[in-house]
């Protein structure tokens, strides 16, 4: 007779794994994942050292419903989640006093979890192609087999890193239940530029401080210029939050462009907070002179203020291929912030970047992976 577990978890990533570890023991568990291995984006992410979390953790950086992204860290929050760390030996790092690493690797977060489910079956390499209800079981077909489970855990992620194994499974499964969705779409990735703009794709490689706006968000951090376009962490945030329309790039965030430009030196010269190459490159852009900066007509000045304030729309984006993550997924209004189970689907649980909440880049992504996971574990154990 084919076994039922109490608890079928899909997906082995952050949040899945975060799910297994809180799960009361007394449960029997497995989890399915199409990777050889367990934790795979997870092991690669921060350079292999994975953001863990950020100190400055707030529902305003991230894309969902604030109200119930609150409820979710209210019940495991940053603390809880740097205390849990540190009682299985682990103490991160605090980079820039803003971001929480791994020490020495991402596989020390991955060895707490190994211990924590030694007791979970396993199955990997397993793709998954449907899930049905029969009476009060799930039945989860994959290419190898059929498994039945009482509870079942969607912890699947979103369509970024196809080579990890990413599909958009989690939407299919919502969709067959009757559950709204997201579509997704590509997040924290670079973004390309019009042709009014290609002066940027000539400075690729080039990095620089800037201050970017769009709508009535604000976010400080670095811009990579590339050959596509404009990438690094203060573009790939930005990202998460441009769909169409202009954004705003303050080039010069930590000095005043009226007060650098005075005296008899040349204009490109004293621009010295920017990168040569880039005050030459903003100069042409702006179409203003490199003239003294004492001969400076009034109209120059006013051009040379939008060195602050360069609006433009960009074209696109880099596509999922350079995603970091996924927006949308699973709609909030359709789970329980206390549970993470589905409103209208009894013992169907969705979890981490299968749900609509999006975070910003710098370990906000994988606190909402493990804060959900627990807050799911916790609901599942209770019930």
């Amino acid at each position: 007779m084919m076994k039922i577990y109490d608890v079928l978890i899909l997906g082995a990533g952050a949040s899945g794994l975060m799910c297994a570890s809180h799960l009361d023991k007394r449960l029997s568990v497995a989890m399915v994942d199409g990777n050889g291995k367990i934790a795979q984006k997870l092991k690669i992410s921060g350079g292999g050292k994975c953001n863990i979390t950020n100190a400055q953790l707030s529902q305003e950086n991230f894309d969902g419903d604030r109200d119930f992204i609150f409820h979710v860290f209210e019940s495991f929050s940053r603390d809880d989640l740097l205390e849990y760390l540190r009682k299985n030996g682990v103490v991160p790092e605090l980079r820039k006093k803003r971001y929480y690493f791994c020490k020495d690797s991402s596989d020390e977060i991955i060895q707490i979890f190994k211990k924590a489910i030694k007791d979970v079956t396993f199955y990997l390499n397993s793709t998954i192609l449907w899930i049905k209800k029969e009476g009060e079981f799930f039945v989860i077909q994959t290419q190898k087999e059929s498994l039945r489970a009482k509870k079942v855990v969607v912890a699947t992620g979103g369509k970024s890193y196809k080579e990890l194994g990413a599909s958009e499974i989690a939407l299919e499964i919502a969709k067959s239940f009757g559950i709204k969705v997201k579509e997704f779409a590509p997040a924290l990735v670079g973004l390309t530029v019009q042709k009014e703009q290609f002066w940027m794709r000539e400075l690729s490689g080039l990095s620089c401080p800037v201050t970017v706006k769009i709508g009535a968000k604000t976010i400080k951090e670095e811009l990579l210029f590339t050959h596509k376009g404009i990438s690094g962490p203060a573009i790939l945030s930005t990202s998460l939050y441009w769909q169409r329309g202009n954004i705003s790039i303050d080039f010069l965030p930590d000095a005043n462009i009226l007060e650098l430009i005075k005296g008899s030196k040349k204009l490109l010269s004293s621009l010295i907070p920017l990168p040569k190459r880039l005050a030459k490159a903003l100069l042409e852009a702006l179409e203003v002179e490199d003239t003294e900066c004492k001969k400076i007509s009034s109209t120059a000045k006013e051009k040379l203020a939008k060195i602050h304030t360069y609006e433009f729309a960009p074209a696109g984006n880099f596509g999922f291929s350079k995603a970091e993550v996924s927006r949308g997924g699973v709609l909030s209004e359709e789970l329980n912030p206390y549970t993470m189970e589905a409103l209208d689907v009894k013992n169907l649980y969705f979890i981490g970047e299968a749900v609509d909440v999006t975070g910003e880049l710098g370990g906000y992504n994988f606190q909402w992976a493990f804060s959900s996971g627990y807050v799911c574990a916790k609901g599942i154990s209770r019930s």
